[in-house]
């Protein structure tokens, strides 16, 4: 089951796994179907303060690979895009250092994150992405009439 996360201002959005799956402090002793993925979640927020975080879990589509061959997790493969402050300055081999060093316990363990796509943008590149997308949608309507 893929989810999708994405903190921020005009892009809000809920997960897309029900409400029941995650715990809440009214139901403390519900666990979580997505472990790692929450963790992901945790540590991404405490560290970089995104303001954009999806998370994708593409691990269904990878469960045939020989690699995942007798694994029972479901969250090995995972794409991250986030957006954060915290990457200005910084190229883009720096900025994925920095994941994957908050992530390092997570790829390490046995069931963990066996691959991991990022993307990884400051609040400027994403500004610059979605304003020539929206250019880009104004100029196909355009030529479509």
């Amino acid at each position: 089951m893929a989810s999708k996360t994405v903190l921020g201002r005009a892009r809000a959005k809920a997960t897309s796994r029900p409400f029941s799956a995650m715990a809440s402090p009214s139901s403390p002793s519900l666990a979580s179907q997505t472990p790692l993925e929450d963790t992901i979640r945790e540590k991404i927020t405490a560290a970089l303060s995104p303001s954009t975080l999806e998370i994708h879990n593409d691990s269904h589509l990878h469960a045939h690979h020989q690699a995942m061959e007798g694994s029972t997790s479901r969250e090995t493969h995972f794409r991250l895009v986030i957006t954060s402050a915290a990457f200005e300055a910084k190229r883009q081999p720096a900025r994925h250092r920095l994941v994957y060093g908050l992530l390092s316990d997570e790829m390490a363990r046995e069931g963990g994150i066996h691959a991991l796509q990022l993307r990884t943008l400051t609040p400027e590149e994403e500004e610059s992405r979605r304003k020539a997308a929206e250019a880009d949608g104004e100029g196909e309507s355009e030529s479509a009439n």
